[in-house]
């Protein structure tokens, strides 16, 4: 009884789909796809900046 079948689960995913419109799906893609963006290039930075400072050391 407590199972959630498949039917189910299309409905849910179909209420979803009409309370958040495609616009809003593409925009929180963008947004998700920055945020990784960001994230690699403050890790590169962050390996970069390491290296620096053990080359000065050296």
């Amino acid at each position: 009884m407590g199972e959630f079948s498949p039917f189910h689960w299309l409905l849910v995913i179909a209420i979803a789909l009409l309370l958040f419109a495609p616009a809003r799906f593409a925009s929180m893609g963008k947004g998700l796809a920055e945020g990784i963006r960001n994230f690699k290039s403050a890790l590169k930075d962050g390996d970069e900046k390491k290296d620096d400072k053990s080359e000065k050391k050296s």
